[in-house]
């Protein structure tokens, strides 16, 4: 698979990562034997990236994918976590203090002394500006806890306030065929600054998986059940913020883009992996024949290209003015 520097990381990573928030069980029970299955599945499809945050069964994905590096130390793979969500989302409790006590669980949890990039997982807004948090960030660098920092956002004016600082290494996005913001001003800024872009929900939470009807029925501990209106966080996070039966509607167009023996989720991976700017895509997988449909999107970059200007005719029918607009 294609290996892309992650930013300001100088890491080496591969276009299509995995997500691994459903091996923390908030997208419905998960097996143990199956997520480790899952993690194999992808470092033998290519997969040198994978992306977590302690806040994933709280600290259950962390855990699997420490024990799973353990037991195979010759893999060369960019683990990248997240901190921040396990407390009261206030500005106040983005300090030093409290991200050394995060950051030590996250080692504790990943059997590292050292994380190879951890994330401010999308805290308040003001946090993207404070330059005392930049400091404390560089501190934990210094101490060796971290080599590298990032932000993972929800909002577009986040990522380019952090992008604005000299040592961010990379930004985690929403990015996805049905949320195309990111493009106008958040992929060129971060070119520019060589900060590294994490496409994350690339498959809107499963609806550009195709798989499902008007009759899909999601667990009730799955986010796509109770979070729909955004009642647990925030709504973008959860089928980009779009509406379930919209959605639906929209993938049914999107299907018409797809050339034969290539499948919806395929297809919407390699359109992010085509955009200039992208350093790696990180979709989830529950199973092992979805990590290896998605890994095998790396090698569709070029339908990414072939598709886009499908892609923006679909958005701007159906989500330019009132889902989250791009003007």
């Amino acid at each position: 698979m294609e290996q892309r520097t992650l930013g300001r990381t100088g890491r080496k990573v591969s276009t299509v990562g995995l997500g691994t928030w459903q091996l923390g069980a908030d997208w419905g029970d998960v097996d143990p034997a199956e997520a480790t299955a899952v993690l194999e599945a992808a470092v033998e499809s290519g997969v040198t990236f994978f992306d977590t945050a302690d806040v994933y069964g709280d600290g259950r994905s962390e855990q699997t994918i420490g024990a799973f590096l353990r037991e195979r130390p010759d893999l060369d793979i960019t683990v990248a976590t997240k901190m921040g969500r396990r407390a009261d989302q206030v500005p106040e409790n983005y300090t030093l203090a409290n991200f050394r006590q995060w950051v030590d669980r996250s080692r504790r949890n990943l059997g590292t002394d050292t994380l190879d990039l951890v994330q401010l997982h999308c805290p308040p807004t003001p946090v993207y500006s404070d330059q005392e948090v930049y400091d404390a960030l560089d501190t934990l660098v210094e101490e060796g806890a971290v080599r590298h920092y990032g932000v993972s956002v929800e909002r577009t004016d986040e990522a380019l306030a952090a992008i604005a600082r000299g040592s961010t290494a990379t930004v985690q996005i929403i990015l996805n065929a049905f949320r195309l913001k990111p493009l106008d001003a958040v992929l060129p800024a971060a070119r520019e600054a060589g900060v590294g872009i994490i496409a994350r929900v690339p498959l809107a939470s499963g609806l550009l998986s195709g798989k499902y009807t008007e009759d899909t029925r999601f667990a009730a501990d799955d986010h796509r059940n109770y979070n729909r209106g955004g009642e647990a966080f925030d709504v973008g996070e959860t089928f980009s913020g779009v509406d379930f039966q919209r959605g639906l509607e929209a993938v049914r167009e999107f299907a018409g883009l797809l050339p034969d023996g290539v499948t919806t989720a395929q297809t919407a991976l390699a359109w992010i992996i085509a955009q200039d700017g992208v350093s790696t895509v990180i979709p989830g997988a529950r199973n092992v024949e979805q990590v290896r449909g998605n890994a095998s999107a790396a090698d569709t970059e070029d339908l990414g290209r072939e598709i886009d200007a499908g892609v923006r005719r679909i958005y701007d029918a159906f989500f330019r003015e009132d889902v989250h607009p791009r003007w």
